[in-house]
């Protein structure tokens, strides 16, 4: 059995002191791919850095919508050079965030178009963040026609006529540790309709640990844990929820 962790922060500080047995614990709970993703340009090079000195890791690059006031055309340009790198499979994680407003709205979604626009000219898919701005997310997805060359809602926290949308323009829809809490009413739907060619798992570490580990840091290992609650809800087996995901997974990313 194998698992490909679609969205992991391992260039966080937290996993500064045992990313190596980070790492190999992902692999012994058969985690044998894991995307690490970027959130500003110098996490997007440790991203590389990390996924240049492992095998069965990648990078994806990019500026997350908290900073998305640093996303000058100095800071564009190295990016489009950086996604040259054969380890770089997505930009991202791109997107809107209007829970915390760490920049202006428009700033964000400026950001945004001029990321999707970079994804479009190299190529490449995009790693969506959305949180508290569903409406403007997806104006943005359409007007742009931002799946032209895939792409993934991470940790999708939207609406099943949302994630309808959004497969319709070409994305896949991921999950992460919160389908596995109690007060998970609508992910729990979300993951049992969403088809089973369109659906990735992800942990977000080390954030939104599963069950039952909520509120500690979280792991690639523990993606496990999200793809056995969604083969549960499904009633299939672990194996062939983590054979379908891993090769969602792949193709998404090229690989």
């Amino acid at each position: 059995m194998m698992l490909f962790d679609t969205h992991a922060h391992l260039n966080d500080k937290q996993f500064i002191d045992d990313l190596p047995e980070v790492i190999n614990r992902a692999k012994d709970a058969g985690v044998t791919r894991i995307a690490v993703v970027g959130f500003d340009f110098p996490s997007s090079l440790e991203a590389l850095k990390i996924a240049k000195k492992y095998k069965g890791i990648y990078a994806v690059i990019g500026i997350h919508p908290h900073d998305a006031s640093t996303l000058d055309e100095e800071i564009l340009y190295k990016l489009k050079v950086l996604a040259r790198e054969p380890e770089v499979v997505a930009i991202g994680e791109i997107g809107l965030d209007y829970y915390r407003n760490l920049s202006p709205r428009d700033i964000q979604q400026e950001a945004f178009i001029k990321q999707i626009r970079l994804a479009q000219e190299i190529k490449k898919p995009i790693v969506i963040h959305d949180r508290d701005a569903h409406e403007d997310t997806m104006k943005i997805l359409m007007k742009e026609k931002a799946g032209i060359n895939g792409g993934i809602l991470h940790c999708f926290s939207g609406s099943w006529e949302m994630a309808r949308r959004c497969m319709s323009l070409g994305f896949h829809i991921s999950l992460a540790g919160p389908v596995t809490y109690h007060n998970a009413n609508r992910l729990l739907e979300i993951a049992k309709l969403v088809p089973l060619d369109r659906l990735l798992v992800e942990t977000d570490c080390p954030y939104l640990s599963p069950h039952p580990f909520r509120g500690k840091r979280n792991e690639p290992s523990r993606v496990r844990l999200v793809a056995e609650k969604i083969a549960a809800l499904r009633n299939i087996s672990l194996e062939q929820l983590a054979d379908a995901t891993t090769q969602n997974a792949l193709a998404v990313y090229k690989l």
